[in-house]
């Protein structure tokens, strides 16, 4: 497996090795003695899954203490940009942005650190996101930031004005307004 630095502290892109013959392919998808050796080093308790169709934008969601959470995403079908912010304050990367486009031909995952806001829009007709966390959902202490915020100017590589995004995400603050 190769690891790829982002740039951003802690953010990091994992590319495993394929292994491809007349059956098929085979990859393991995580190993805690591989991703401790790179400095992650956590505990998953939770994975969770969507399926969208194309254009639907997921996020920016995080949660806060006690219920921040550490994610390792992935896509099983088809292709998405995946998006994170630095949520950290203090961090010398804070309110910067990293995207990736995540998909089941590349296999690619994003390990998002604890801290961060994350979400994700489909670029194919559809999509199976699948992600590990290593704490429990907690509605209460859940957090969005707006996905258009003028603050961030993120590239979505798609049309905004188009994609179909829940009146929730809509309604969250702008970076800098948000709840932290």
């Amino acid at each position: 497996m190769s690891f790829i630095e982002t740039g951003i502290s802690g953010l990091k892109v994992f590319e495993p090795n394929v292994f491809g013959d007349e059956r098929g392919y085979f990859f393991e998808s995580y190993n805690e003695n591989v991703f401790r050796e790179v400095g992650v080093d956590v505990r998953w308790v939770q994975d969770n899954q969507a399926f969208s169709g194309k254009g639907v934008l997921r996020g920016l969601h995080y949660q806060v203490a006690p219920y921040t959470q550490a994610k390792l995403v992935r896509v099983l079908q088809g292709e998405v940009l995946d998006v994170v912010v630095d949520n950290r304050s203090g961090s010398i990367t804070y309110g910067k942005w990293f995207s990736v486009i995540l998909s089941a031909e590349n296999k690619r995952q994003l390990f998002v650190p604890k801290g961060f806001a994350h979400g994700y829009i489909v670029l194919s007709e559809v999509a199976e996101f699948f992600y590990k966390c290593d704490n429990f959902y907690s509605k209460a202490h859940e957090g969005g930031i707006l996905p258009n915020c003028p603050n961030l100017k993120i590239d979505w590589q798609y049309d905004l004005t188009k994609a179909v995004i829940a009146d929730r995400d809509q309604n969250f603050p702008s970076f800098g307004m948000h709840r932290k």
